[in-house]
């Protein structure tokens, strides 16, 4: 079994899925489940749903199997699922407007070093209160997902453009509140995290 965990890809897996295979389908979810989990979380709050947004993404995903195309990467493909299920979820409850949603540039250091801050600072409840649902959801999945723009673009289903964009003002407007007196000196941050948002001006 670990032996075919390292020898099959994603997309082999999915297209074994699609064959009818259903132990291709259990690793699936065993290489996912947590990162779905960690995903969905970060829009309901509520461990219950995401377990259960969770579970129904893998449904959902199940289900149609047979329109995933392997030549495209899988996961770019489950967390669109992922984030259709969270917005019906949204849409069900009580509307609660497009809640804040942090994100990051589409620089190397400055996104790494935010998510190396994360447990000292709680930067994704941070970015989560300041910044609008689609920068959030851009900033999770380039940093915390390590995907690229393509593939954010595929699941935002926004042009490449768009996502860029999207990092850019996620990440001004964390580095604007980082830098406010309310917060501890940016010395005091992972080097360069402070300097590199601060002195980012333009879009990667």
């Amino acid at each position: 079994m670990e032996n075919e965990r390292q020898i099959f890809s994603d997309e082999d897996l999915a297209r074994q899925t699609q064959a009818g295979s259903l132990p291709a389908f259990d690793e699936l979810i065993l290489r996912y489940h947590r990162r779905v989990y960690a995903f969905v979380i970060q829009f309901c709050q509520n461990p219950s749903d995401a377990a259960e947004l969770t579970q129904d993404t893998f449904v959902r995903a199940f289900q149609a199997i047979n329109s995933f195309r392997p030549h495209r990467p899988f996961a770019a493909w489950l967390f669109t699922i992922a984030r259709n299920k969270c917005i019906d979820h949204h849409r069900s409850a009580q509307p609660i407007a497009d809640a804040p949603v942090p994100e990051l540039p589409d620089a190397n250091d400055p996104g790494r070093q935010l998510l190396q801050a994360e447990d000292r600072m709680g930067i994704w409840d941070q970015a989560r209160r300041l910044l609008p649902a689609g920068q959030f959801t851009a900033l999770w999945l380039k940093y915390a997902e390590d995907m690229s723009i393509g593939e954010i673009s595929q699941v935002l289903q926004k042009t490449q453009t768009h996502v860029k964009v999207l990092l850019f003002r996620g990440r001004r407007v964390l580095a604007r509140e980082l830098a406010s007196p309310e917060h501890e000196s940016p010395a005091i941050l992972p080097a360069p995290m402070g300097a590199a948002l601060a002195s980012r001006k333009g879009i990667a």
